[in-house]
């Protein structure tokens, strides 16, 4: 008996000392995958808007790991035809609060300020170029870094154009943009330009149902005639909308030659996918309002399509004519509120994304960014519609971002909705900027 016991005790030491080696073996695979042996373990959770970077953006993510293996980073976006707006409030609500999330302007920081981590520190801060921090920066405490510098106006496939007899570079004020869509409605009617291109149909595609095309971006164009910059618009606390008349011109244009020009509000259900990828990228249209960020999602439908487009203006009668919007579209920012760890492998990852060779090159050559930073002088825009937005801003052609200090919910869920009600024949266009008038006073 005392022998079995001895045996017994034995082989329980046995595998005691076992499990201890295993457990020393696991942790020490662990350590190895984690960079430096006892490095810890940190997950960062990046909930962001921008649906044109899904793919690319993962793939940097990969790329930060195989450097920094102790980091995972975990991407979730939501945008597009989607709230991210709503959707980052449900997703804070929900207690799942991201380690990175996207910020606007003046009114976001202010919405947000209780979440916003000081920036200050970060060495990309002192690489921004000229203004590209105002809107973000509050006593002289910066909350979030520049995403890039995006342009948006009416564009265009230049095949198309020629095809038809028209130069694109002579349309530089609101009566040649009208006499360029009437003679390309003409021709399209006709027949004329259909052996070349079978499938186009009509000049524009206007996408009414996506509030932020209409809402926030149409609108930019006009109220950024009556503001300098979102710090003017968020600190206004009402509107004059001088341009109202002006803007009605637009938006007639694109719905009255666009495919929906016999009944209008069928534009409220066209959305983002109809406008882009099946609408200018295959061909069907000629002319959409939209900038810079689309040329990834032509490219992957059609590259030929996607390197022959260019940009128009946006013109406003009266004022700035031969311009486009140009500005920022959206920030990084860090949850303030998350575990030490997290922010400070989530403030790394945001400035290797923007200054180390392999971030940069991705933002300029993957996401096809026009960079908000110095240190890019030797990645230029290599895409049709970033070298078009970098034109214009050379050539001091550019109206400010300003729809960034429209009080909250403004833009996409009273003005873009009044201007569905206006194509559906439930408003008339002075119900459209008398209500939009009276709610930015109210939501101020």
């Amino acid at each position: 008996m005392k022998l079995k016991r001895k045996l017994v005790l034995s082989i329980a030491v046995m595998l005691v000392l076992s499990t201890l080696l295993l457990a020393a073996c696991s942790s020490n695979q662990q350590g190895a995958a984690g960079g430096e042996e006892g490095q810890e373990q940190v997950e960062v959770d990046v909930f962001q808007f921008k649906v044109e970077i899904v793919k690319e953006l993962d793939e940097a993510a990969r790329a930060y790991e195989a450097e920094n293996p102790n980091v995972k980073i975990n991407i979730q976006t939501v945008g597009g035809g989607d709230d991210y707006g709503a959707a980052l409030r449900a997703i804070f609500q929900s207690g799942n609060e991201p380690t990175i999330f996207n910020i606007g302007g003046p009114q976001d920081v202010e919405d947000w300020m209780s979440k916003l981590e000081d920036l200050s520190d970060q060495p990309w801060v002192d690489l921004a170029l000229d203004g590209m921090l105002s809107g973000v920066t509050v006593d002289g405490k910066v909350y979030a870094l520049p995403f890039n510098i995006e342009g948006y106006g009416l564009i265009y496939n230049k095949g198309i154009f020629e095809a038809a007899g028209i130069d694109g570079s002579k349309v530089v004020d609101f009566a040649s943009l009208e006499d360029a869509v009437k003679t390309l409605d003409a021709k399209i009617k006709a027949g004329e330009l259909k052996e070349q291109y079978p499938l186009l149909e009509a000049v524009f595609e206007y996408a009414a149902r996506e509030t932020w095309v209409t809402g926030l971006h149409t609108s930019n164009a006009f109220l950024g005639q009556e503001f300098d910059s979102s710090i003017d618009a968020y600190s206004a606390k009402s509107i004059e909308f001088k341009y109202a008349d002006q803007l009605k011109q637009l938006i007639d244009l694109q719905a009255d030659y666009s495919s929906s020009a016999n009944a209008k509000r069928n534009l409220n259900n066209v959305d983002y996918t109809t406008q882009v990828e099946e609408g200018i990228a295959i061909e069907r249209v000629a002319i959409i309002q939209q900038g810079n960020w689309i040329y990834g999602g032509v490219r992957g439908v059609d590259p030929a399509v996607a390197d022959n487009l260019d940009i128009l203006p946006m013109p406003v009668v009266g004022a700035k004519e031969n311009a486009i919007p140009v500005g920022v579209p959206m920030h990084w920012s860090v949850n303030k509120n998350a575990g030490d760890a997290e922010k400070e492998a989530a403030k790394d990852f945001l400035n290797w994304l923007y200054t180390s060779d392999t971030g940069k090159d991705f933002i300029v050559n993957e996401f096809y960014f026009i960079p908000p930073l110095k240190g890019f002088e030797n990645l230029e825009p290599q895409d049709s519609l970033g070298r078009a937005v970098k034109r214009y801003a050379e050539a001091g052609n550019t109206t400010p971002w300003v729809f960034m200090g429209y009080p909250t919910g403004w833009g996409m869920e009273i003005l873009g909705s009044n201007i569905q009600k206006y194509y559906d024949g439930s408003f008339t266009w002075d119900e459209v900027i008398s209500d939009a008038k009276a709610q930015w006073v109210d939501m101020r």
